[in-house]
């Protein structure tokens, strides 16, 4: 898992270029069908990942080895589903 974990992150950073999603990317990267989707959760305190206020910026973020390191264990979580379906 840490291997898809880590390659997810190069893919993620080199993707957006930063180390940090917010707003529409990190909603998209963590597969929201839309921005207010993504704002529910926010509100709701149910995303996925941890997310933190930058000092002088607006909205939140989230790092990016986070957002690969849950999309990891999501991937690894349903091929152990589909095996133990069979």
């Amino acid at each position: 898992m840490e291997r898809l974990a880590h390659a997810l992150e190069r893919d993620l950073y080199e993707l957006y270029k930063t180390p940090m999603l917010s707003g529409e990317k990190l909603q998209m990267a963590l597969g929201f069908s839309s921005l207010d989707a993504y704002r529910q959760a926010l509100t709701r305190k149910k995303l996925p990942v941890p997310v933190f206020r930058l000092e002088d910026r607006h909205g939140y973020y989230a790092l990016v080895k986070d957002v690969a390191a849950w999309l990891a264990t999501q991937a690894v979580n349903a091929r152990r589903d589909n095996i133990k379906r069979k």
